[in-house]
């Protein structure tokens, strides 16, 4: 049954498989676990992080089809719900107008650059992607009266998504169960099917063409698959995905923004996790996601109690000053790039091979 549920793509490492099921049991007890709205927000970011990774992985991974436009169809989603639910009100129908008509517009845009982009060489479909993303973040900044502008929109949720809905009078288990909590739930929930779905993909005939042409275009047109009209159904089913990503990030946040969503820097986020995670694998999105999000978040606060510890060595302590934080997350990067070069989830796998090949 989970062998189905995971359509034949078993994790074929123990401790990769010790990994997935301790994120997966972490972020299912977050809300009673980790106490807190800095920890149910890292929890939630996490979650939506590893639906963007791994649609963003369909692309380059298993296509390899480099696109900086990820975030334009990220920023969609989650402008399509904040503009509905300020035009209509708060209420489950705004969300899904607004998400439908997020959907639409991703699938039409992602069809039109797939179509006229894709049949360019890879460094310049790149350089168009950069371009429309660019546009798109610009056009998002300047019609204020839509979007909002600078300021960006903030908006209300369906009444039992709302912080103050509490249905019950006495918490459950010391935690008070209020439309944050549901809200958090219902993005755990999303997520989990959005990413069986995501693997069935990559498992179907389709996605075996998808990486057929990832290692040669030539052999797979050749063999009679027109590589044109995968590549754009790869980009369409990517921005797609994307796109409900964004919708779940601002039923989330309540609040969507340039810097939210359309920001290089989360382009940027998510090619770090791609590789920390590995290329082509869709386990690498869920553990780089947690890895790269928890190292974002509390990183400053394991370096300031490392700074405090140290409080007598001076030098020791500027070293790991929380205001070098940046510095020590990207040392973590080029640490793991250069002892997992395939990401953690291809080393994990490559070793495991090893040694099955060795008894």
């Amino acid at each position: 049954m989970l062998d189905r549920l995971l359509s034949h793509d078993r994790p074929r490492s123990r401790l990769l498989a010790l990994a997935l099921v301790v994120v997966l049991v972490a972020l299912l007890v977050a809300p009673f676990a980790f106490p807190g709205a800095k920890a149910l927000a890292v929890a939630a970011k996490t979650l939506v992080f590893i639906l963007l990774v791994a649609s963003f992985d369909l692309l380059l991974g298993y296509t390899g089809i480099v696109s900086f436009a990820h975030t334009m169809f990220f920023g969609i989603g989650a402008y399509g719900v904040a503009i509905a639910s300020t035009r209509l009100g708060a209420g489950p129908a705004a969300v899904l107008v607004g998400t439908a008509a997020a959907l639409l517009i991703s699938l039409l845009l992602s069809l039109v650059i797939g179509l006229f982009s894709l049949r360019v060489k890879a460094i310049f479909y790149a350089m168009i992607t950069l371009a429309v993303a660019s546009a798109f973040q610009t056009l998002a900044s300047q019609l204020a009266e839509l979007t909002g502008g600078e300021d960006g929109l903030t908006f209300r949720n369906p009444a039992w998504l709302a912080p103050a809905f509490e249905p019950f009078d006495n918490p459950v288990l010391g935690v008070t169960l209020d439309g944050k909590v549901f809200t958090y739930y219902l993005l755990l929930a999303a997520v989990a099917l959005l990413f069986l779905a995501l693997l069935r993909i990559v498992n179907s005939p389709f996605g075996r063409v998808l990486q057929a042409i990832r290692e040669n275009d030539f052999r797979a047109e050749a063999i009679g698959y027109s590589t044109v009209v995968y590549r754009t159904w790869s980009n369409v089913l990517s921005a797609l995905f994307a796109t409900l990503a964004g919708a779940l990030l601002a039923l989330w946040l309540r609040y969507v923004g340039p810097d939210t969503t359309l920001s290089f820097e989360i382009m940027l986020d998510i090619l770090l996790i791609v590789v920390i995670g590995g290329m082509g694998t869709m386990y690498g999105a869920v553990v780089g996601a947690a890895l790269f999000v928890l190292a974002q978040n509390y990183l400053q606060d394991l370096l300031a109690f490392g700074a405090g510890a140290l409080a007598g060595v001076p030098l020791l302590a500027r070293i790991v000053s929380p205001d070098r934080w940046l510095l020590w997350l990207g040392l973590l990067f080029v640490l793991s790039v250069y002892y997992f070069p395939t990401g953690i989830v291809g080393r994990l796998r490559t070793t495991t091979q090893a040694r099955r090949s060795d008894a």
